[in-house]
Parts: C-alpha cells; structure tokens; sequence
C-alpha cells in the first residue's frame, strides 16, 4: 500500500475534512475539534469557507506558502449532523473527484489521551458515529487524524461527555493542540504518513 502523500496523485487535491456538528450551541464541544482543525487551516491558507451544494462548507487553497506551489486541499466541515458525515464527505469526493487515498478526517478519539495525536490509515470507527458514517459511504481506506480527548469520568455517559464544551483546563492548552494538528494534517499531505506519524503520533 502507498502511503506517500502527495506523490500519490500529484494532479489531484486532497480532502480534509473536519468533523463536528453544525450551529453554535455545538461549536466549543469535544466532539467538534475536526471543525477546530480545519478552521485553522483555512486561517493559513487566507480563505474563507462557503457554502457547497454538497451540504458541506468548503474552500479550496494549496498548502504551504504563498506562491510555493504546495498541494492542492479541499478544506470541508460537514453541515449534517455527525451520525450522517459520509453523505457530504462523499459527495465532496465525488465532486472533486478524490479517492478514499486522498482523504484526510480530522476528528475526536475516546481512547487516546487529551491532545495526544495519532495518525493511521484505514481501520474501524471504534464506536464513533461520524467514522462510520464515512466508512459506510466510502470504505475504510482513508486517513484519520486523531485527536485525543480522553475517556469520560466515572460512569458518564460517552455521548454527553463528547457533546460538553472542554474542561477549562482543558482549554488553556487547547490551542496549542489544535496547532499541533493542524500541522499533523499538513504533513500527512506533504510527507506521506509515515514521516508525519514519526513526528506528530503520541
């Protein structure tokens, strides 16, 4: 299997596509920091992300510095809900003509710890609702980027822990490890999987 990022089709974009749930009341939760990610991302690309017929917000923009020629992106933010992600996912591929080898989803992990990153390819949902989505519209074989937010405390529930806002404590670090991801995301595209596990993965 080929895992060298942009080597893999040079002449097509990359699809980054951050999970969450639309509308303000969701914006600040656990389970939106993939829409934290990609809004960063387009904050370095200089963009502005509109409304796609897909049901998704996106914006187009090459990674890297100005006038460097860096790979094309498709940034994405799904306007569904997160249990029904693959059908804008998909049909963003669809549109821009991307594989599931050039798809990149950013999104929230239960069983790593808070900010700890890990990037794979392929692979179950482990119980996340907006991974099986995709994988029921597209298969298993795109990347993940994934962000730790840890396990709920005591006997809380696991859909009530990733729908709260972070942890004030939580919070004082957590643009440093929306940073850190977001630079994850860049390197997969630029460096293949590989180069960016050895540095990025916790």
């Amino acid at each position: 299997m080929n895992d060298a990022g942009a080597t893999t089709a040079p002449d097509g974009p990359w699809l980054i596509v951050g999970l969450g749930n639309p509308g303000p009341g969701y914006a600040a939760n656990r389970h939106n920091v993939g829409f934290m990610v990609v809004d960063l991302l387009a904050e370095r690309l200089g963009g502005a992300f509109k409304a796609h017929r897909s049901r998704a917000m996106a914006l187009e923009g090459r990674l890297g510095p100005p006038g460097a020629g860096g790979p094309r992106v498709v940034l994405a933010k799904p306007m569904s809900f997160m249990n029904v992600s693959g059908g804008p996912t998909g049909a963003l591929c669809a549109f821009y003509r991307v594989p599931p080898s050039r798809l990149v989803v950013v999104h929230d992990e239960l069983d790593i710890g808070y900010g700890v990153l890990r990037l794979k390819r392929g692979g179950g949902d482990n119980g996340h609702n907006g991974l099986k989505s995709i994988t029921s519209t597209l298969g298993k074989d795109y990347f993940r980027v994934r962000f730790g937010v840890g396990r709920p405390p005591g006997r809380m529930d696991v859909a009530a822990y990733v729908l709260r806002d972070f942890a004030s404590v939580e919070r004082k670090e957590l643009d440093f490890h929306v940073d850190r991801a977001a630079d994850a995301a860049e390197a997969l595209v630029t460096e293949g999987l590989e180069r960016a596990q050895s540095e990025y993965n916790g």
